[in-house]
């Protein structure tokens, strides 16, 4: 089974710039977007083959997050069961037999780190989410996670030391979700490759310079460890500020509810 997250920075300009050249090409079973940026009817979307699943933010032109799936979900659930936490479309589950797939686009702390409280009740609240999906099935989670784990996970982490995507507050929610019961596929994969990232700034030439962050993830219940066939960051795909990232599970009997 072969999945694919992408922050696309707007649905509408990623398409302009080969979005379905590469959708088409990936033919992956299950893909899914962050930060559409868009309402469903105000672009023309055809994935022939897809079922399509959307969830648009209340403020036009913000955030979004849309799975495209091969396979007919059991169920589909939209953010995370929070009240607290509605109206951003941040969030998309769909309920497989054997799993669940979450797609998000977790807060920004914003420059100066001015939403760090609200970002740190969204960690937990989202923690708590994913745990009782996992107590039922295992879970595949995907999406802009909006950190870099690990000083491994960006170019400089001693002059980005506190920057939002890099505080320690930050970096020890994601501690916390991975000690929760959570594998971090492409760090299970490839434990020490540097130079490996899915987001680079529009400033400075950051790109050219492959001075980039990794903030983009599948993240998988660590039961599913096991399964984890390929793990990959698609740098050389353009369209975004960010990258697609990939995730490719073993076919394996399915997992009992």
């Amino acid at each position: 089974m072969k999945l694919i997250s992408w922050n696309v920075n707007g649905l509408r300009a990623c398409i302009k710039k080969g979005f379905f050249d590469y959708f088409q090409g990936a033919d992956a079973d299950m893909f899914c977007l962050q930060e559409t940026k868009m309402q469903p009817g105000q672009a023309e979307i055809e994935t022939p083959g897809y079922f399509q699943f959307w969830n648009s933010a209340e403020k036009k032109g913000y955030s979004g997050t849309a799975v495209f799936s091969k396979r007919e979900p059991l169920s589909v659930a939209y953010d995370i069961g929070d009240p607290a936490h509605v109206g951003e479309g941040r969030s998309i589950t769909l309920e497989f037999p054997a799993f669940y797939l979450v797609t998000v686009y977790t807060p920004n702390a914003q420059e100066g780190l001015a939403r760090l409280p609200y970002r740190m009740e969204w960690e937990d609240a989202f923690r708590d989410y994913l745990q009782g999906l996992d107590a039922r099935k295992p879970v595949v989670v995907c999406g802009d996670m909006n950190v870099a784990h690990e000083e491994i996970d960006l170019k400089n982490p001693k002059t980005n030391r506190g920057s939002a995507g890099f505080s320690d507050e930050e970096r020890e929610k994601m501690t916390q979700l991975l000690a929760a019961g959570f594998t971090d596929t492409f760090r299970c994969l490839h434990p020490d490759l540097t130079g490996a990232y899915s987001w680079w700034s529009y400033r400075f030439k950051a790109r050219e310079k492959n001075a980039g962050w990794r903030i983009d993830y599948f993240l998988v219940s660590d039961r599913l460890r096991d399964r984890i066939e390929k793990a990959e960051i698609f740098s050389e795909i353009h369209g975004s500020d960010h990258c697609p990232v990939g995730l490719t599970l073993s076919d394996t009997p399915a997992v009992s509810q």
